[in-house]
């Protein structure tokens, strides 16, 4: 099993929308998720650092730090993707983006090579399709608020996914 940190961002635009990408498993036909923006914590950098380059790799973005939150959420999960195993650690950052930012944009990056979508919270508290982290519809609106982000991280938890790569 390879372990991973990772740094997410939950990129929202001035609709109070949240930019996710499309996964899938080559090795699972039919199996797809939904996930944030964000990746892999370079040797070098440190999580916020790895937020905006991931950010910039993802969507063409070039985000300052300083547009971060502090971490709103912390994750561990376990999951499989192309045979290969891993145990990751996640935190999650805020970033709003303003209208022009969000329509230019360009996601067409390997990492959404099978889609992405711009949820409102309505989206996905009653969507069927798998998005992580789970209950990201119940989560979401008190980050949305200032309240969310004056108080300490809420860790979501340890899980294990039968796939989620990201």
């Amino acid at each position: 099993m390879k372990k991973r940190w990772t740094s997410r961002v939950l990129l929202v635009d001035e609709e109070e929308r949240l930019l996710l990408l499309c996964g899938r498993d080559p090795r699972r036909p039919g199996a797809r998720w939904w996930f944030t923006v964000g990746g892999g914590v370079e040797p070098d950098e440190n999580y916020p650092e790895a937020a905006v380059r991931e950010v910039r790799e993802e969507t063409e973005l070039s985000l300052p730090v300083e547009r971060l939150s502090p971490v709103v959420w912390t994750r561990q999960t376990t999951f499989s993707v192309d045979g290969q195993g891993f145990d990751q650690y996640e935190e999650y950052r805020l970033a709003r983006v303003t209208a022009d930012e969000a329509r230019g944009m360009n996601i067409l990056t390997d990492e959404a090579r099978y889609g992405y979508r711009w949820w409102s919270t309505v989206d996905l508290a009653t969507t069927t399709e798998t998005v992580r982290p789970k209950k990201m519809a119940l989560l979401l609106p008190d980050v949305l608020s200032t309240a969310g982000l004056e108080r300490r991280p809420v860790h979501l938890g340890n899980f294990h996914e039968d796939t989620d790569p990201e």
